[in-house]
């Protein structure tokens, strides 16, 4: 009697049935539609391929970006607001409110990083923000930190309030926390971005920023592991895991 076929570990057949349950998901197509009409081909293959990969193992693939020079054309606050890095009381205040997506417990970890976070404001009321920290910084995967060229500022957590949208306060914003930084002797900003995330990416290229390079992470086994691309070498910009 011949021998039956060798089975695929239950672990990894599970996963193979979950994608395959995905991609003939006819929701999952209506999706891709609508992304193939607003991002193109490319993007829509890239977000089908990742949610694929995704569904045998955990995978990010995080797209570096660095700007060098503020726009001039925001430079200057709109009428009726006001601009300038907040001070911790200012924050710890703006977090009472949950529209401001602010807590506490992130407060007092980025204040005790040295992070430091330029908003504009409407009176008392807050329009936008972002955060901005020379030293390595949190990416949302515990126990890891994402590293840079100090010489380089890391731009994080852009926010603007839903009343206030429409006026390109982040763009405003930026700029502005980045003249400060230029003129303290800092090259530029850098940040990332998923690459999934189409719409960021236009903005990012929008404001003048540029790629260069990725970071990849996948999970085996319980246990992450990262690697960038070559491109960001120039930014010492890597993920690494904080010691133990």
């Amino acid at each position: 009697m011949g021998r039956s076929a060798r089975r695929a570990p239950a672990g990894l057949e599970f996963a193979l049935k979950r994608a395959m349950l995905s991609i003939n998901d006819p929701t999952v197509f209506g999706k891709l539609r609508q992304r193939l009409e607003r991002h193109g081909a490319a993007a829509t293959l890239h977000a089908f391929g990742m949610r694929a990969v995704n569904a045998v193992a955990p995978f990010k693939s995080l797209r570096g970006v660095y700007l060098e020079e503020p726009d001039p054309a925001f430079l200057r606050c709109p009428a009726g607001l006001t601009a300038g890095f907040a001070t911790p009381e200012a924050l710890r205040e703006y977090a009472r409110d949950p529209d401001n997506e602010l807590s506490m417990q992130f407060l007092d970890e980025a204040l005790a990083r040295g992070d430091e976070c330029f908003a504009i404001c409407a009176g008392a009321t807050l329009a936008s923000y972002g955060w901005y920290t020379t030293r390595p910084a949190p990416v949302g995967l515990r126990g890891f930190l994402l590293h840079f060229d100090p010489r380089w500022t890391y731009m994080y957590k852009g926010f603007t309030h839903r009343n206030h949208r429409g006026q390109r306060l982040h763009a405003v914003g930026m700029a502005m926390a980045m003249r400060h930084y230029r003129d303290n002797g800092y090259h530029g900003l850098v940040s990332y971005v998923e690459s999934t995330n189409a719409d960021s990416l236009k903005s990012c290229a929008r404001l003048g920023y540029r790629e260069f390079g990725s970071v990849y992470l996948l999970k085996l086994f319980g246990r992450w592991h990262t690697v960038a691309s070559p491109g960001c070498e120039r930014f010492s910009f890597r993920i690494r895991a904080t010691a133990t």
